[in-house]
């Protein structure tokens, strides 16, 4: 019985032992009416207590690991391990899947969390940063993803107010989290001295922000936010589990075997020791506990499940019990009863009950155990160790009858003979020894003859033989009890087995794929009754095969539920069930046998899951199918692969420029071709061979296609096409909206788009890209429209479910190994799809962030087939076509019937309202009633049956018909062989449009005279076609032999020569196509053939034998052979005079030869010669046609226009480009167009250069392009070239001109700025030496009391201070303001009542009427840029982007400071422009990065829409048009794009300088924008560009004098401001208000002479300059106004505080110093200096300030006149710091040359220096003198602290003398003083500066992290821990207090701002 087919019996699964509690934790809860969800193996339960039943749930692949109940208490969420491991998300009432969430973790779901609403999941994965991920898990879609931790996170818990604060806990962690945008923020527990950091194991949140917290010590932790508020120590005796939050309180489960009970105050209640109770043992180890009102779950690390009552709480009752730790392996089934017995690795043997399902008996062994029988009458049980003993136990009592151990190895196998006088034994050492039962199991016989280890073994019926099997693979047969080895094939062939559960053996061959030496099957087991036979494989399925199964590959029906390993599979003694054991699941899985006629359809649908069987033939009960059609197979292995795709194209541009950069400084200007322009007027070809159901009738009555990369609307009236040519690469697939107004199509490529796009105006509404590879294989709209799904050409045929119109993919699933061809919605439901293909169907339901399926099941009513097209019909039944002729009718997922329809395969089908219409390859359309049960009509399509108006005739009879579609009383029908033919009902039909079949198209040439063309391809057939506009069609066409690759027509048109591949070649009539002549002397295909001029005397033929044969036409002989070619030929082409012929070879060589002998001529300049035609692609005169990557690409044919002015192109990207002919030089300009696909094969024009012809090489298609000229409006401004269309103007046109408008220093600057160098911690000073923090402290010496001397203080103090004892700072004011590198960064709120702008890492903003500020300081580094939304619903929201290498982009309230949303994870280096769109509720932003990408975000949802790079050069701004969410435009370094976001991607196109003469591409700065597609765009040299869309129409000259660096677009009135770089003249400023169209303005005089933002409010301007200053214009008189000021680029290091008065100043390297009044916020003076600065001192009088600039020099100055008083430079290095002396007589200064030197005053304030210090091992940075003025202490760059005395400059080193010595003021980070200011990090930056306060008792700090911090003084412990406060970017380089405390003043390096701070 050779029976390859599927079994009868089926299985269902119906019952599951044991429970997951080890490596897993609260994973056991009660759902809706008591029923308790857990999950063992890879299968979720549902158990119900009362009934004493279990549901199941299959949706995982792999082993379970997490588990959360919903708060409805009926959703489960549950998580998986695996390589793509995934969350499922379940009913537990009807085990039905709700949602998937996939594609995010790795490794698998550690933990998972439902959020309080119920609206949010949260899941950790084991990956190895244990990403946190948080979901919205409804649509199945990520929200935000953060690194968890860097070790294993346990637990997380949710806020239960907020779904936006979670915690999670680890290893030696807890970090509480808040979501908001699309970022998750951590802050870690502070441990603090309250509590050990220590693991935490789980959590719970409460109200107010409290969280408890189990720990690994028993303690319990209870935070408050998220520092540690109090302990409640020794809670347990051992690691806290696991605790749940009830109504009542809490319950916690411990290691130590107890449940503790807790209020809701975390007060104990009561403690239940289950250690203790009945089924309680030592070491019992709690993992899950579940409190609900009067009842409790635990669950233990041994998988047993208890229940507890509250009033009956001591005695737990096991509600299940499993095995635990280690692999389970051992299953035997009792002879007489349903009773199974199994042996573990955890050491203890357990017998069941099948009936009842429930635990009888354990027994402990002393070793792990393998494998257990029972004897023949199932008194007696064996079990076989680990350590090679077995013992032999009695069934009834469990006690112990034998033990023997002859074995030092694991005992695999075990069984007793069936007349019960054996027990053989089979183990590791490759042995069977047997043993006789009656003598009390002594060893009677040795089985020896395996090499390897034994793995199965099986009785004879009469005991007489024993078979084994080893893992060698080997099968044998031995005599009993002895041993001999039987080697007679026929003795054992008559031999009848008792049992058989070996793996090998002929009768089991078919449970082996065919072709594999695997042994992935670990247990068989045979049920001869039922003639089947059960597996148990690696892959964790059960199989059901029939027995004997002697073909290998046989058909099979397959379980899972098992995760890993099913190790053992056994049938009951009665065949009623089926137990297998999972090896690392422990579970013990009883399934029922279904035999048939059991009502079993029912039952497969519960056991359908989301697996995926590599074997096909499980889904059919019949065996295999008859032959494959060569159609189908050949379309099932198309492959799409292309070496080289468009998508590369920026690549090589980028490559070629790289390496061509010098060369092309010379250039020579060739101009763009002008006067001429191609449009696209017809295509010949429709593409069928590979593609299907693609063919409709749109709303309007047209007809949509596709060919090529082209989708095309071909009117039936007009006979006209529309084009829609957005796809770079062939279209593969068409579906049409449900309204018919919208069509999206699919293409190949390696990163393939979906195109979403609109019939009649032909644009593209959506793009969708990111998933797919290969290519797209089907896409169709859901019912309602909303949805759309796609299938990929990838290996698993990935399916996506999108939400088109917004681009968001909602979910993937993989299909199939095999090509699928179709996925199609359920009309009626959007949720449900079907897809068909290879073999295939399958059912579908979209859930979450993934699909489900069920497989269609065939059961006997059909054969499986590969499915080729479906269809839905009345009551949701599905209809399928296959390759048998059969259409298949389904219910759900049942086959109910098949009906006949094709003779060979059904193609295509279309659903009707009453019936439906299906079209095979038989050539025949047939029409059906709606039930499919009646043919109603049948339309042969063959020629006999043109109608009278069909525009050409069928290629050939009865062409296989791909593509069907219904309306308007007609049969669209699309055929393999490129042919759109209508039907009408009464039955004639008629040809539509017509094109080439099957294989490249190379072959094309005009008529001499007539509107006519032929072409001849690969597809065997010669056609030629008419190109006259609206009467485009085919005009005769014949078969030939063989394919050809060339033709030409005779000079009288009435003859056409065709090449074939064979080598031979003919002539053919002209209209008939009959062959005249033929001829065939070659063997290689025939490359170009080509008549002579005038009468066409001769033909040229040429091959790829490397030979031009030349034959007479008129004696049709050949007359000569042009040989000296060295490669295949490509193009001929003749002279004028028909005396000489050119040649192209595929080595490149350019060849001349003399006709008609073929002798070769040596032609140094062909420049004379005047050329009939030029089709050739080498020579001067087309040098420029190659592009920079050529080495590439080739070009393939080339065609000169009669009047010799145009060179047409054809190339391998799919490009048709026109260049001015001759086309000297390297790349010249040109343009492109594009529609073909991959390859141009051919392009010729017709003969009056009217049309021009091109071919596509795979994509058969044929296009027309009609010429046309264009005028070029001069210069004058006034004729605007609006209604011009350039199609496809080049891209590489304008890109490599040089830099026109010259260069400006401010915009290089801009363009230049570095700024990964400017992000956070690295040192701002070149520093050496050991840090503070790494030395030891030394002891300091107490100095002897003494009554009389009082201590000395360390630091003197003042008692006239505001503020005690400064604990606090709250920043108050800044100056300053980025204006050095940013720009539109300044912005009015509130009806102009206050501005927002940025300085630093703050967001301020000002009130105008009293100047007050308030900050929003959430940024962790710079911020670069500021956008606020203009619309009214969102008033004062603004966005702020920083720098840095996450840079995040936030989103927040201008008057709450309230953070809306934060986004990051795209952007990498910092974020430079920030806009908002019309509707507010988009933002655009612009990157840093290599690409400059912008990104658009839906910032209240925090997701990304799309994003793309934008250009390799720096990008300055981009901005969405004032009233639009979709249209934005970015400018940059000669950079120009107009973008429309589509769905999930940007289409850009760039600015085209187009007809305006003389204008030359330039450096654009900024952006306005103007009514009816009007973009203004500022350039550097002055110039303000007028756009029209994307079109250039005129420029406004010298808007400014310098660069325009920004523009403002007034919403209200549409007026424009701008500002730039001019200097202050009577007529003009650099700020200047426009009218709307920019052509009248009026300019404003402001003090400054670079503008880089602008901004409008009612009647007032507001303006920040690059010199960091804020100012305001009245528009009506011109005031200016300056509201903030602040130093400009360049670091700022100098500060000083004023003895006397609330006053500082501030020293740059801007090369000012500034004198600011704290208490009026306002800068006093500025003084301009030689040279930058970094030191500044106010002598102790307060009259005087010195200052120390960066060339060495030391000015004196007045402070109230501001005279120099004097200056002095001794030194050429910069001064670091300097002071005055306490009696203001010596000048201290300190400086970059390793030197300190004294400088003394004298009345007439000259400086005479007085002394110096030697020996000073780096820079001095730091300097206090003594209180008596007679010491100095000096901080250096090597890390010391020197003490020098004054003025001698000796140093002092006696530790006696320098503790006692009381200083005047401190500023110094070194010392054991301030040894605590050093923070444990600084390895990666310095603490920069301190200050200790006048109060004397706190020291203020400033680092390289951007912090500001706050000491006690003295601070003499190491690491003490400081109050930190943000707001400078990343330096802080000085801090001062003013004079009484009560401010702190702080400058930051790069950020050039004074901060101002509140103490208190």
């Amino acid at each position: 019985m050779a029976d390859k087919t599927a079994p009868t019996t089926q299985l269902r699964l119906d019952w599951v032992y044991g429970y997951r509690g080890h490596q897993c934790r609260n994973n056991l809860y009660y759902v809706q009416n008591n029923e308790i969800v857990y999950f063992v193996a890879g299968v979720g339960i549902s158990y119900n207590p009362q009934k004493h039943s279990q549901k199941f749930y299959l949706g995982h692949n792999d082993d379970i690991i997490s588990l959360a109940i919903h708060p409805n208490e009926q959703l489960v969420a549950t998580g998986q391990v695996g390589k793509e491991p995934y969350i499922c998300i379940w009913n537990s009432k009807t085990m039905e899947t709700v949602s998937l969430l996939k594609d995010q973790h790795t490794h698998g779901v550690a933990s998972v969390a439902f959020s309080n609403s119920g609206e949010r999941l949260a899941s950790v994965g084991l990956d190895g940063s244990n990403t946190l991920v948080v979901w919205d898990w409804k649509k199945g879609r990520m929200l935000a993803t953060a690194k968890g931790h860097t070790d294993r996170v346990f637990d997380i818990s949710w806020d239960p107010l907020s779904d936006q604060r979670l915690v999670i806990c680890g290893v030696k962690l807890i970090k509480f989290w808040t979501l908001c945008g699309n970022s998750l923020t951590a802050k870690r527990g502070v441990f603090g001295k309250t509590g050990d950091l220590q693991t935490v194991l789980c959590v719970c949140c409460a109200e107010d922000q409290l969280t408890y917290s189990g720990t690994l010590n028993g303690d319990i932790y209870v935070w408050r936010e998220n520092n540690l508020e109090k302990t409640i120590t020794t809670a347990h005796n051992g690691g806290i589990f696991t605790m749940h939050k009830s109504s009542e309180g809490y319950a916690t489960g411990s290691r130590d075997g107890s449940v503790k009970l807790w209020d809701v105050g975390f007060n104990p209640l009561t403690t239940l020791n289950i250690k203790e109770a009945p089924y309680g043992y030592k070491g019992l180890s709690i993992r899950s506990v579940c409190w609900t009102s009067d009842r409790i779950l635990i669950g233990t690390q041994n998988s047993e499940i208890f229940e507890v009552l509250v009033r009956d709480r001591d005695n737990p009752a096991p509600l299940t019990q499993g095995h635990c730790e280690g692999e389970l392996w051992g299953l035997a089934v009792h002879p007489r009863k349903p009773i199974a017995a199994t042996a573990s690795d955890d050491a203890s043997v357990r017998l069941w009950s099948m009936v009842d399902h429930a635990l009888l008996t354990r027994c402990n062994l002393d070793h792990p155990a393998r494998s257990c029988a029972f004897n023949s009458d199932g008194t007696q049980i064996a079990v076989g160790c680990k350590n090679g003993s077995f013992c032999v136990f009695r069934v009834r009592d469990m006690t112990e009858v034998a033990k023997i151990q002859d074995r030092k190895e694991v005992l695999h196998e075990m069984k007793y003979s069936p007349d019960g006088s054996y027990l053989a034994v089979a183990s590791n050492d490759n042995f069977v020894d047997v043993y006789a039962v009656t003598q009390r199991y002594k060893k009677v016989g040795t089985c020896s003859k395996s090499s390897s280890f034994i793995t199965h073994i099986d009785w004879s019926n009469d005991s007489r033989f024993l078979q084994t099997n080893d893992g060698a693979g080997e099968r044998l047969v031995y005599s009993m009890p002895g041993g001999k080895h039987v080697t007679n094939a026929e003795e054992i062939r008559a031999i009848q087995w008792q049992t058989w559960t070996c793996v090998l053996g002929s009768e089991v061959n078919g449970i082996w794929p065919k072709y594999t030496q695997i042994n992935d099957v670990n247990a068989v087991d045979a049920s001869f009754p039922n003639d089947g036979i059960a597996t148990g494989d690696d892959f964790g399925l059960v199989k059901l095969f029939r027995f004997p199964s002697v073909k290998k590959g046989a058909r099979f029906r397959k379980y899972v539920g098992h995760s890993a390993h099913v190790t053992n599979v056994r049938f009951s003694t009665d065949n009623r069930w089926l137990m297998s054991t999972g090896g690392a699941d422990h579970a013990l899985f009883q399934w029922s046998v279904v035999t048939d006629g059991t009502g079993s359809t029912d039952d497969a649908v519960h056991q359908d899951t989301h697996t995926d069987s590599c074997s096909e033939g499980s889904d059919s009960d019949l065996s295999d199918v008859g032959e494959v059609d060569s159609e189908i197979e050949q379309e099932a292995q198309v492959k799409y692969d292309r070496d080289i795709s468009k998508s590369d194209l920026s690549k090589l541009k980028q490559i070629a420029k790289e390496g061509n950069g010098e060369v092309n400084k010379k250039k020579r200007r060739t101009n763009t071709p002008n006067g001429a322009s191609l449009k696209l007027q017809f295509v010949h070809g429709y593409r069928g061979y590979d593609c299907r159901d693609n063919i409709f009738y749109t709303q309007r009555g047209n007809v949509v296609y596709h060919v090529a990369a082209l989708g095309i609307v071909y009117s039936r009236e007009t006979q006209n096409q529309q084009f829609y040519d957005k796809h770079d690469d062939d279209i593969l697939c068409l579906t049409l909206h449900p309204l018919k107004d919208i069509v999206a199509t699919g293409q190949v490529g390696k990163e393939p788009s979906i195109h979403v796009w609109d019939i009649d105006t032909l644009t593209s509404l959506s793009v969708l890209t990111g998933f797919h590879e290969r290519g797209i294989a089907s896409v169709d709209f859901s019912g309602d429209g909303k949805k759309l799904v796609s299938i990929g050409l990838d290996n698993d045929h990935s399916m996506a479910v999108w939400d088109w119109k917004r681009g968001q993919k909602l979910a993937t699933s993989k299909t199939h190994q095999d090509k699928v061809f179709l996925a199609r919605f359920n009309p009626n439901n959007p949720d449900k799809l079907v897809t068909v293909g290879v073999k295939h169907i399958k059912f579908w339901q979209h859930a979450g962030g993934g699909c489900t399926a069920h497989r269609g099941v065939f059961g006997k009513t059909g054969k499986l087939d590969t499915m080729l097209c479906v269809a839905y019909g009345k009551q949701d039944r599905v209809f399928s076509g296959a390759a048998n002729g059969q259409v298949y009718i389904w219910q759900g997922n049942n086959l109910q019937r098949t009906q006949k329809a094709h003779d060979g395969p059904c193609f295509a089908m279309h659903a009707l309202d009453k019936g439906f219409v299906t079209g095979g390859k038989d050539g025949v359309v047939c029409l059906w009633d709606e039930n499919f049960e009646r043919c109603l009509k049948s339309y042969p399509l063959a020629n006999e049956n043109l109608g009278p108006e069909s525009r050409g005739r069928l290629l050939e009879d009865n062409p296989s018909v791909r593509a069907i579609n219904l309306g308007h009383g007609k049969i669209l029908v699309g055929t393999r062989n490129g042919e759109i033919l209508e039907i009408d009902k009464s039955g004639p039909f008629s040809v539509l449009v017509q094109g080439h079949g099957e294989g490249e198209i190379w072959g094309l040439a005009f008529h001499p005279s007539k509107q006519e063309c032929c072409t001849v391809s690969n597809d065997r057939t010669l056609r030629t076609w008419s190109t006259q506009a609206g009467h485009h069609k085919m005009t005769a066409s014949r078969k030939l032999k063989v394919g050809g690759q060339c033709c030409a027509y005779s000079p009288d048109g009435n003859a056409i020569a065709v090449g074939c591949n064979n080598g031979s070649f003919m002539v053919t009539n002209a209209t008939s196509l009959e062959t005249l002549v033929e001829f065939h002397h070659r063997k290689e295909a025939i490359s170009d053939v080509r008549f002579s001029p005038d009468t066409g005397k001769y033909l040229a033929v040429a091959s790829h034998d490397n030979f031009v044969d030349i034959y007479n036409v008129l004696n049709s002989k050949r007359v000569g052979i042009c040989k000296g070619a060295s490669s295949y030929i490509t193009h001929v082409d003749w002279d004028a005079r028909g005396k000489l012929i050119c040649v192209n070879s595929g080595a490149k060589e350019l060849l001349y030869f003399e006709a008609p002998r073929g002798k070769r001529q040596t032609i140094s300049s062909d420049d004379a010669i005047e050329w009939t035609s030029w089709t050739g692609v080498l020579g001067k005169t087309c040098e420029g046609i190659w592009p920079a990557y050529s080495d590439v690409t080739d070009v393939n044919a080339s065609c000169l226009s009669a009047d010799k002015k145009l060179l047409a192109t054809g190339d391998d990207f799919g490009f048709v480009k026109l260049f001015s002919f001759p086309v000297l030089g390297k790349h010249a300009k040109f343009k492109k167009y594009v529609g073909h696909s991959a390859h141009v094969t051919n392009v010729r024009w017709s003969h009056d250069s009217a049309q021009l012809g091109s071919v596509g090489g795979a994509d058969t298609a044929l296009f027309v392009w009609a010429n046309e000229c264009i005028e070029i409006s001069g210069n004058e401004m006034g004729t605007v070239a609006s209604d011009v269309h350039y199609h496809g103007d080049s891209e590489d046109s304008d890109t490599d001109t040089e830099e026109d408008g010259g260069y400006d220093s401010d915009v290089a600057r801009e363009k230049n700025m570095d700024y990964a160098s400017k992000t956070y911690a690295a040192s701002i000073r070149d520093t050496s030496g050991v840090k503070p923090n790494a030395k030891e402290i030394e002891e300091v010496e107490k100095p002897a009391v003494s009554r009389g001397v009082p201590k000395t203080d360390r630091v003197s103090r003042s008692d006239d201070v505001a503020v005690k004892r400064v604990t606090n700072l709250e920043l108050h004011h800044v100056f300053g303001y980025r204006g050095f590198d940013c720009r539109n960064n300044l912005h009015y709120l509130d009806d102009c009542q206050q501005v927002v702008y940025h300085a630093a890492g703050a967001g301020i903003v000002q009130n105008l009427s009293s100047g007050q500020q308030t900050f929003y300081l959430e940024h962790t580094d710079d911020i670069l840029c500021l956008a606020v939304n203009q619309h009214p619903k969102f008033q004062s929201v603004v966005a702020t982007g920083q720098l840095g290498s996450n840079a995040s982009i936030h989103v927040w309230d201008a008057g709450s400071k309230k953070t809306l949303s934060i986004l990051r994870g795209f952007h990498t280096s910092g974020v430079c422009s920030l806009n908002f769109s019309a509707s507010g509720k988009m933002l655009l932003s612009v990157g840093l990065d290599d690409q400059h990408s912008v990104a658009v975000w839906r910032w209240q949802e925090g997701a990304k829409a799309c994003s793309h790079p934008t250009s390799r050069q720096r990008v300055f701004c981009a901005e969405f048009r004032p009233d639009s969410d979709a249209a934005f435009v970015t400018v940059g370094v000669k950079h120009v794009m107009f973008w429309q976001v589509c769905g999930s991607a940007i289409l850009g196109k760039r600015g085209v300088l187009g007809a305006t003469e003389g204008i030359q591409a330039q450096t654009m700065l900024s952006i306005a924008f103007g009514a009816e597609d009007l973009t203004f765009t500022g350039a550097m040299n002055g110039d303000v560009y007028v756009w029209k869309k994307h079109i250039l129409s005129r420029t406004v000259a010298k808007a400014h004098a310098g660069p325009v660096f920004s523009m403002f677009t007034t919403l209200r009135d549409g007026l424009i401001v701008t500002g730039g770089k001019e200097k202050l003249t009577k007529e003009g400023g650099a700020v200047k208000l426009w009218d709307q169209d920019m052509r009248r303005c009026r300019a404003f005089q402001v003090p400054t002479s670079v503008v880089k933002s602008v901004s409008r409010g009612k009647g007032k301007i507001l303006v920040g300059t690059r010199d960091s200053e804020v100012m305001e214009i009245g528009e009506k008189n011109g005031a200016c106004t300056t509201l903030v000021y602040g130093h400009t680029e360049g670091e700022l290091w100098g500060l000083a505080c004023h003895p006397t008065t609330m006053m500082c100043i501030t020293t740059s390297d801007d090369k000012t110093a500034r004198i600011w009044d704290v208490n009026e916020k306002v800068m006093l003076h500025k003084i301009s200096l030689t040279a930058g600065s970094r030191a500044c001192a106010f002598s102790h009088d307060g009259t005087r300030v010195v200052i120390g600039q960066n060339n060495g020099e030391i000015l004196l100055l007045d402070v109230v006149s501001l005279k120099v008083l004097s200056k002095k430079r001794d030194r050429s290095g910069a001064v670091y710091d300097i002071r005055f002396s306490p009696d203001d007589k010596i000048v201290a200064v300190g400086s970059s040359e390793q030197t300190l030197d004294f400088y003394e005053l004298n009345l007439e304030n000259a400086m005479n220096r007085v002394g110096y210090c030697k020996q000073i091992p780096s820079f001095v940075f730091q300097m206090d003198f003594s209180k008596d003025g007679k010491y100095i202490q000096a901080g250096t760059g090597s890390y010391t602290q020197l003490v020098f005395e004054v003025p001698s400059g000796s140093p002092v080193v006696d530790t006696k003398v320098i503790n006692k010595i009381s200083w005047d003021s401190w500023t110094s980070v070194l010392g054991d003083d301030v040894i605590g200011i050093w923070p444990k990090n600084c390895e990666r930056g310095d603490v920069n500066c301190a200050h200790v306060s006048h109060g004397a008792n706190a020291v203020a700090t400033g680092d390289d992290f951007g912090l500001v911090k706050l000491f006690d003084f003295p601070c003499r412990e190491k690491f003490t821990k400081p109050r930190k406060f943000v707001g400078h970017s990343a330096h802080v380089t000085n801090a001062r207090f003013v004079r009484d405390d009560s401010r702190l003043i702080t400058t930051g390096g790069d950020d050039c701002c004074v901060f101002m701070w509140k103490c208190s």
